[in-house]
This record gives structure tokens, C-alpha cells and sequence, in this order.
């Protein structure tokens, strides 16, 4: 059996993500290929519950370091129970949300510990790593403009300062992982940025 693709998507709030992955979504459907998406922290009830404790704004009391074990505690439990069968079945996986948000809000943005994050978080997800990973790259003035103040949730009310740290932590990941990375430019239409990533999921899945 053909093992599967785990192709995740990353970039800092309002970077235009969940409107790419839909996306990304009906071409996979035209094209026949079997997917299925999930989102972090989420995507199993126990994840989700975990969601709720994260994004909640009254509990803004949350520890840096809590946070970060919660979002480990949430993927492992998402790879566990969801993504390593999918793959294993031969199914295209996206991600919205990885490995890689946790190291650049909770590492870069969070100033915790990088290093002991990548290792927690490699036994969370078994030593699963994604074939690919689309970063959607947006000036944090821009992305804040695109986001409901009406809906922001606890981690998107610390202020644009804390994205500006987030998003120069996203580009140091790539260098240490340039490989399965492709920056995308998150400022043009979207009609722009759908056409560079059909190209690329065209060249990576056949």
C-alpha cells in the first residue's frame, strides 16, 4: 500500500490559511485523491478539549510552559489517533497548524526553550515530520487588519509585537529545515497564492 503525505500549513494568525487549505481541498476532490484535513490543537475529543482550555481568554492565567505541554499533549493525541492510521491507509493528510507553531509561538514568540520544545514534541508525534510545508508569510500589520476583533481568542490578544516575533521564529525553522519548506508570499491575492501551491501540490503528489 502507497503510504501517504502529511502536508501542513503554517504562518501567524490571519495569514490567510483555513481559506488556502479549502482550497487546496476542492482541487484534491476534482483531482480524485483521497485527503482528510484536521486542524490544531483539535481534530479528536480529547484534542478538542484541549482547544477549548488554549483558546479560552479566561484563562489567561496559563503558564508559558503549560502551554506549550498542552499543545504537545494535543498532536500527540491527534497523531495518534488520527494522522499515523491515515497515512498508513494511503491518505493525503493537511494540517492546519504543526510541530512547527509550537516552536515558532511558544519557542520564538513565548522565549521558551526551542530545543527541549523539538524534543517533547518528537515524542509527541513518534518522529512524524511533514513532506510539506506550505508557510504563508504575511506582514503582522497586515494580518491583524483580516482578523475579527470580535472573535480573537487568547492567543491572538497578546499584540502585534508577539506575531513580529513569531514571524521572524517561522523564517529561522525554514533555515534549519529547508527542505520540506515552501515560503509563500501571503500579502498577494489569493487567486495568486492558490496558483503557487496547485503547482507545487501538482509536483509532489502524482
Amino acid at each position: 500500500m502507497i503510504k501517504g503525505k502529511l502536508i501542513t500549513f503554517e504562518g501567524i494568525d490571519g495569514s490567510g490559511k483555513s481559506t488556502q487549505i479549502k482550497k487546496l481541498e476542492s482541487r484534491l476532490k476534482k483531482l480524485k485523491i483521497n485527503y482528510i484535513t484536521y486542524r490544531e490543537p483539535g481534530g479528536t475529543s480529547l484534542s478538542e478539549k484541549i482547544r477549548q482550555i488554549l483558546l479560552d481568554k479566561e484563562n489567561m492565567e496559563l503558564s508559558y510552559i503549560s502551554e506549550g505541554l498542552l499543545f504537545a499533549a494535543a498532536r500527540a493525541q491527534l497523531v495518534k489517533e488520527k494522522i499515523r492510521p491515515d497515512l498508513d491507509s494511503g491518505k493525503v493528510v493537511i494540517c492546519d497548524r504543526f510541530i512547527d507553531s509550537t516552536i515558532a509561538y511558544q519557542g520564538y514568540g513565548r522565549e521558551l526553550d526551542v530545543q527541549k520544545l523539538v524534543s517533547i514534541n518528537e515524542i509527541a508525534t513518534e518522529g512524524l515530520i511533514p513532506d510539506i510545508t506550505f508557510l504563508l508569510d504575511i506582514k503582522p500589520e497586515n494580518a491583524f487588519k483580516r482578523i475579527d476583533s470580535t472573535e480573537i481568542d487568547r492567543m491572538e490578544s497578546v499584540g502585534i509585537k508577539f506575531f513580529k516575533k513569531i514571524r521572524k521564529g517561522y523564517f529561522q525553522i525554514i533555515k534549519d529545515s529547508p527542505e520540506r519548506f515552501f515560503l509563500i508570499n501571503a500579502d498577494q491575492s489569493e487567486l495568486l497564492i492558490e496558483n503557487e501551491i496547485n503547482e507545487i501540490i501538482d509536483e509532489v503528489i502524482k
